[in-house]
């Protein structure tokens, strides 16, 4: 019986294990393509406007401002705008196309908070760059003003530099630099052994480098822009980097500020038991584990544990969050802001990750222009 028993929990053991391994994997993987997951199931016309029929999801039917990208090449914006086709069917009303595009009846699209492609397409008057860091060029915009303050825009994990578009056009409309950058195996940066994520431990250090190449061009102050993942970056480098002194305020949409907390939430959407999440952690965690993975080095997942090192913060935070996001849960957002009142402002949206602008645009670029013209009074 002993024997039975010790075979059975090796074998339970190796389950555990081989369960950890796969989600570390998957959490950390290469980027890969993006997933043209809908059909259009028509157009319409009426009058000047034109709608586009799609299946119900909680994707489709949600309020807001949301873009539809076209899996032959092009996108269309969709406005706030949702209309009943019967049960299955809604239609989204199209408020502008990417040149040269034609939608048509089985075109296979991608549902996108990511509003803008490019620059030119959120109005703004860019210059590419490239930005020189340890492991290579990154790429990078850079959107010019006089002003001696620059924000620094970090996009997430899986997502490319484009979705932080949203948050650009505020940073320019109130006369602020920007610098729109890339980072080591986000598909747009540097490609750095496996290609897969290290969780914003590496990513930082480039990051990091698109803050030097601002000071050696006349930046005296710094806002830090970060989504999700790119937020958990930004906070780490206004306690940890070199430049800190210089970082004078954090706007932070959807962030990361505990992994073990979003492994387990992605477990939980993946339809697996939450505490599946913490077989993950040693395979990051540990140097050998982590390196066997594919990773450079272990992930020091208590860096990033925000909420409990809430006391060692000290630079001005907002944060925009949706209630709905069940990819990073919005109870660590909450928690923070109550640890920090006298230092985080917590906005909350009705919304999924990363979706609060698209969920109410207006709101959202209100907000972040008071609190930032505020700062930069005081």
């Amino acid at each position: 019986m002993k024997r039975q028993l010790a075979i059975g929990g090796a074998m339970f053991g190796a389950a555990g294990a081989a369960l950890g391994w796969t989600i570390a994997r998957k959490l950390t993987a290469p980027v890969g393509p993006r997933r043209f997951n809908l059909t259009l199931r028509g157009v319409e016309v009426n009058g000047d406007r034109q709608l586009l029929l799609l299946d119900r999801t909680c994707d489709t039917e949600a309020p807001g401002t949301y873009n539809l990208w076209f899996e032959h090449g092009g996108w269309a914006q969709l406005g706030s705008e949702v209309e009943d086709r019967g049960q299955n069917q809604v239609a989204r009303v199209v408020v502008g196309v990417s040149p040269g595009l034609t939608p048509r009846e089985g075109d296979r699209v991608s549902w996108s908070g990511i509003y803008f492609a490019t620059p030119a397409d959120a109005g703004l008057d860019a210059s590419d760059i490239v930005i020189s860091t340890a492991v290579g060029h990154a790429h990078a915009w850079r959107i010019k003003s006089n002003m001696s303050t620059w924000a620094i825009h970090i996009h997430g994990l899986g997502s490319p530099r484009a979705g932080t578009l949203r948050g650009v056009q505020v940073a320019t409309e109130l006369g602020l630099n920007s610098l729109v950058t890339s980072y080591r195996n986000d598909g747009e940066g540097p490609a750095v052994g496996s290609v897969r994520s290290a969780l914003g431990i590496t990513e930082t250090e480039d990051v990091e480098a698109a803050i030097s190449y601002a000071v050696r061009r006349g930046a005296e102050r710094i806002i830090l822009f970060g989504w999700s993942m790119g937020a958990a970056i930004a906070v780490r480098l206004a306690q940890r980097s070199d430049y800190a002194p210089l970082i004078a305020g954090l706007v932070l949409d959807s962030p990361v500020l505990n992994w073990p907390e979003v492994i387990k939430a992605n477990c939980q959407r993946a339809g697996l038991p939450r505490s599946a999440g913490l077989l993950a952690v040693p395979w990051l965690a540990i140097g050998p584990l982590a390196r066997l993975m594919g990773l450079p080095a272990r992930v020091s997942l208590q860096e990033f544990d925000w909420v409990t090192h809430a006391e060692e913060l000290s630079v001005p935070t907002l944060i925009l969050h949706g209630a709905s996001d069940d990819s990073v849960p919005i109870k660590t957002s909450l928690a923070l802001a109550k640890k920090r009142p006298d230092l985080v402002q917590l906005e909350c949206f009705d919304a999924g990750h990363t979706l609060s602008w698209n969920s109410d645009a207006a709101r959202w670029r209100a907000t972040v222009s008071t609190w930032l013209s505020d700062g930069l009074a005081s």
